[in-house]
């Protein structure tokens, strides 16, 4: 446990990573086959099968990563996960909802006779948004430190609808990457109207982050630590500028390179994210409790250290399996 150093630092900061990680991997996993969900209104009956033909062998397991996020929030920082649970309670739930709603009629519309199937995919329609729009406001009510005021609901509710767009734009990109022919001139029409909201979204929450703390503004520009947060926003700025000129000219020819969208607004979520968790780090709640003084005892985190490491490659092993096993195109959707 010494091998590295003091436990009492490196652990929690291994931890922090990993629920870090998690998150991450969840927000673009899960997030573009919610941003599928948020599309279904905009899709014919025909298309929709498609549609969920492209994320079915992935979607639930997609959200494992949200699993193990929180798992990894409530026994590494038990402290943190009260206040932040219990702080963000009401979205909580109505992400809970969401996500059971949605899972209910990812199965059902596949087994209801055709005069119901219609309600069964505006079910997986309404909890695709709600999960989404939960997840946005609490995005927003946590860079504004998970106090309820009427300014921070005003920007959790504005998040909300950024983070929906932005999930609806990766969402857009995966569909680009997994069907072809109309559905694919049309997916290629729903990004180039997302990256805007996805843009927004970005530009919001970084408008507002540096105010949110004396600490974070200096974090932000002053030197030289303005220096080392500088190549995040002209990353952005570059993938940005990037998937506008290849939406415009998209499809390519023989449909080839039809995944690089997708490829792009990854790596712009992964800026964005880079971009919170450098600023608010020590921080687990906002300017209330560092990662160290929420941490579990070492030796807990020590053991608990050793089943992850056991756990996050199956999990990792079985995700890579399931998108190597299924690439290419989604074929007719049946359910044999």
């Amino acid at each position: 446990m010494y091998l590295f150093g003091d436990p009492t630092i490196w652990l929690p900061f291994v931890f922090a990573a990993l629920m870090g990680a998690s998150i991450l991997i969840y927000v673009v996993l899960d997030g573009f086959d919610l941003g599928v969900g948020v599309l279904f209104p905009f899709a014919e009956e025909a298309e929709k099968d498609r549609m969920i033909a492209s994320i079915g062998p992935f979607w639930d397991a997609n959200e494992t990563w949200l699993v193990l996020a929180v798992g990894l929030l409530l026994v590494a920082f038990p402290s943190a996960h009260g206040e932040i649970l219990t702080a963000l309670y009401l979205p909580v739930a109505i992400m809970l909802i969401g996500l059971i709603l949605r899972g209910v009629a990812f199965e059902f519309r596949a087994k209801a006779p055709t005069p119901h199937k219609r309600l069964w995919n505006n079910a997986f329609f309404a909890g695709s948004l709600m999960t989404s729009l939960s997840q946005g406001f609490m995005l927003g009510m946590y860079v504004m430190g998970l106090e309820w005021t009427w300014m921070n609901v005003a920007f959790g509710l504005l998040t909300a609808v950024f983070l929906t767009v932005g999930y609806s734009f990766i969402g857009a990109t995966w569909v680009i990457h997994k069907t072809s022919d109309a559905l694919q001139i049309k997916a290629v029409a729903w990004a180039k109207g997302g990256i805007w909201g996805l843009v927004l979204g970005i530009g919001a929450i970084s408008a507002a982050t540096p105010f949110v703390s004396a600490r974070i503004f200096d974090k932000w520009f002053s030197w030289p630590e303005a220096l080392y947060l500088s190549p995040l926003p002209i990353v952005s700025a570059l993938l940005v500028y990037a998937l506008w000129a290849m939406l415009q000219r998209m499809p390519f020819a023989e449909d080839r390179r039809s995944w690089l969208p997708f490829a792009a607004a990854t790596a712009l979520w992964v800026m964005a994210f880079g971009g919170m968790a450098y600023s608010f780090y020590p921080y687990v709640v906002p300017e209330q409790i560092t990662i160290y003084e929420a941490a579990s005892a070492p030796e807990s985190l020590f053991i608990i250290l050793i089943g992850t490491c056991i756990v996050l490659p199956t999990i990792m092993g079985y995700t890579v399996l399931s998108y190597f096993i299924f690439r290419g195109k989604a074929t007719e959707l049946r359910y044999d």
